[in-house]
């Protein structure tokens, strides 16, 4: 079974203008400009050259993998080698963007070896640029220590899904005064750990703005407003291909769900009433050569390199 060409998808990887790939230091001039900084997720080669094809300045390969397309219950059960996968796809698919790879649960917070280990797989294995934890404490510690041996790091404070249960749950964090220091507390601890960026999830926008007017960093906001240094959205949730209830912060751009829904019933109509596939889909053959193959058909002849006798095996 084969699908189209990269040529035939619109594109043919190498060729075309070239684009300069986006770096941590232009991220950094972008906050100093006022400019926003663009990211969205990718799981696969087909949504990362959609998003390289948008033009968006940064790719993160994130374990909302694990809900959006590997069926998992939450980000949680996903691990290394899957994260691996997906973000090898990834990487073939982007020329422009930054890539980075998000450290699934349980492969940083044992020691700082295992961490450097696995940001140091996602790096040479996978090709990304830089990758991403969750909290701060001890994060911020295997934060250090991943920069300190040369990985770029993204940090990630406010709701972290990781680690969900110990923080009341999927809901917004930083909504009081106590929760609010938590959350500058965990951001400035993982900017002196040396993280290049951090993305604050579900946090009031007048916190975030706070908070960010207090950091040298950028910020990427999800459900943080918009006085962060740039936006990320799940691809998923955007486009809409996700069912089900979204979160408040989501916003869907578009209905691409309903539109292969609706294909695929399309296609299984016409399969079913044999109007698929049509004339031009098939394949023509020269009218002598089915001739000569309906004549030999006929009398049998159907020499070939191999005997349609043998002895069954066992």
């Amino acid at each position: 079974m084969s699908g189209g060409s990269r040529k035939e998808q619109g594109h043919e990887v190498g060729t075309g203008e070239s684009r300069p790939r986006v770096t941590i230091q232009d991220l950094t001039a972008m906050k100093a400009a006022g400019d926003p900084i663009v990211m969205v997720t990718a799981y696969d080669y087909p949504t990362a050259r959609i998003a390289d094809e948008a033009g968006v300045d940064v790719v993160l390969v994130g374990d909302s993998a694990a809900n959006c397309v590997l069926g998992y219950d939450s980000t949680v059960p996903v691990g290394m080698d899957e994260m691996l996968v997906l973000t090898r796809a990834v990487r073939r698919g982007l020329e422009r963007p930054l890539l980075i790879g998000d450290l699934p649960y349980g492969s940083y917070e044992a020691s700082n070896e295992l961490a450097i280990e696995n940001a140091q797989r996602m790096v040479k294995d996978a090709g990304c640029d830089a990758v991403k934890l969750e909290g701060g404490g001890q994060s911020a510690e295997r934060a250090r220590a991943m920069v300190a041996a040369g990985i770029p790091v993204m940090g990630h404070v406010g709701l972290t899904p990781q680690t969900a249960g110990s923080i009341g749950g999927m809901k917004a964090q930083g909504r009081d005064a106590d929760g609010a220091v938590r959350v500058a507390r965990d951001a400035e601890s993982l900017q002196l750990a040396g993280c290049f960026a951090i993305v604050f999830e579900a946090v009031p926008q007048a916190v975030a703005e706070l908070i960010t007017a207090r950091l040298s960093v950028p910020t990427i906001g999800i459900g943080a407003g918009n006085a962060t240094s740039g936006q990320v959205l799940v691809m998923h949730d955007l486009v809409g291909l996700n069912e089900g209830p979204m979160a408040r912060f989501v916003k869907q751009y578009g209905d691409a769900r309903g539109a292969m829904l609706e294909s695929v019933r399309e296609y299984a109509r016409e399969v079913r009433d044999r109007s698929f596939p049509g004339p031009d889909h098939v394949y023509s053959v020269d009218p002598g050569e089915l001739d000569e193959f309906r004549r030999r058909l006929e009398e049998g002849d159907l020499d070939s390199s191999y005997s349609w006798d043998w002895e069954p095996l066992g």
